[in-house]
């Protein structure tokens, strides 16, 4: 009788040899904690390290990964930028889509530079968003707060007015905003307008230093005004940001698009989860995704709560009102039923 061996079968080892000029402890960060994020992203590889090599056992395709993953840390920093968790663990992320782009190309894309802080793109799609707005005159950014549509978008303008690409820039956005109009606030047209721009005040505080940007506002080179402002306007030579597009109307869309110049670039972005237009506006920025959808060079842009950079709890935030929205679209508007006779309590709704 033949006996059939059941003992488990050795699990396959690799070895992956770090170059002596970088030192082990810009991969395994400061008491190993970039070591533990890759532990914990893939605990079914057993990672040891000594001297300057990581030993590591466990299932072939996670090994084939982990491979991976040490090469793109390793091309990270060979082009200057430190490793942190946040990188790590954005790298797992794109080599866990399979993607065709390496997670080194996408964390190591400067956009512009300003007092030692470099600008750059930390997920795949915000790298695939800053690629389009290089290739097309008109580029859609839709998504959540926290996923740097403005943010890059401005950042691309700051560059293009660096390079000379164009002359100026212009900022606007809808003077709209939950539960408040300009009416109601205190003081003349700047005070009452200001409070709805500050964002990208803000923004571009990050990007140009106080007292350049002080001269460049003055000289009319750069731009900040509501949307209304751009009415019967041609904006020529310009890189144009309309931000929280979600408030504006199909209208005040179609007047914005119009301004396009000759030798300029637009920017669209907007959350169409968070539209604050009065009951029974349609949003423009709803609308002209059916409107423009097959237009050759306007590009429509999609960033998800993955693609959120702020603190890791908002992309969570994020997830949950998404899935609370879909359970409150199933499941229709609540109703009060009637309770039986002699006043006793309504049935109660499962939730």
């Amino acid at each position: 009788m033949t006996q059939t061996d059941t003992s488990p079968r050795p699990q396959p080892t690799h070895t992956v040899v770090i170059p002596d000029e970088v030192p082990m402890v810009t991969l395994l960060g400061p008491r190993d904690e970039l070591l533990r994020t890759v532990e914990r992203a893939f605990p079914r590889v057993d990672v040891h390290v000594r001297g300057n090599e990581f030993r590591l056992t466990g299932d072939s395709a996670e090994l084939a990964l982990v491979e991976r993953l040490v090469d793109e840390l390793l091309a990270i920093v060979g082009r200057g930028q430190p490793l942190n968790r946040d990188a790590v663990e954005r790298s797992i992320g794109m080599l866990r889509t399979a993607t065709s782009d390496r997670p080194a190309d996408v964390l190591t894309m400067n956009i512009v530079s300003s007092r030692g802080r470099t600008i750059r793109p930390k997920t795949l799609n915000q790298k695939h968003y800053v690629d389009a707005i290089d290739a097309h005159t008109i580029v859609f950014g839709l998504g959540p707060a926290g996923t740097g549509k403005t943010y890059l978008a401005m950042a691309k303008a700051v560059a293009a007015l660096q390079a000379k690409q164009v002359n100026r820039i212009i900022l606007t956005r809808p003077a709209v905003e939950a539960g408040e109009r300009l009416g109601f606030l205190p003081g003349t047209l700047t005070d009452k307008i200001d409070p709805y721009l500050r964002p990208l005040y803000d923004a571009l505080h990050d990007m140009v230093d106080s007292e350049s940007m002080s001269k460049l506002m003055a000289a009319g080179t750069i731009e900040v005004a509501p949307l209304a402002y751009m009415r019967g306007r041609s904006l020529n030579d310009a890189f144009i940001i309309l931000d929280e597009a979600q408030n504006t109307s199909p209208e005040q869309m179609k007047m914005f698009l119009t301004r396009l110049g000759f030798g300029s670039k637009m920017v669209v972005t907007g959350d169409t989860t968070q539209v604050d237009l009065p009951g029974g506006t349609q949003s423009g920025l709803r609308v002209v995704q059916d409107i423009l959808a097959d237009v050759e060079d306007i590009h429509f842009s999609h960033l998800t709560s993955q693609d959120v950079v702020r603190h890791r709890l908002v992309s969570d935030i994020v997830d949950a009102y998404g899935r609370f929205d879909e359970r409150r679209q199933h499941r229709g508007p609540r109703r009060q039923a009637a309770g039986p006779a002699g006043g006793g309590s309504a049935p109660r709704e499962d939730t």
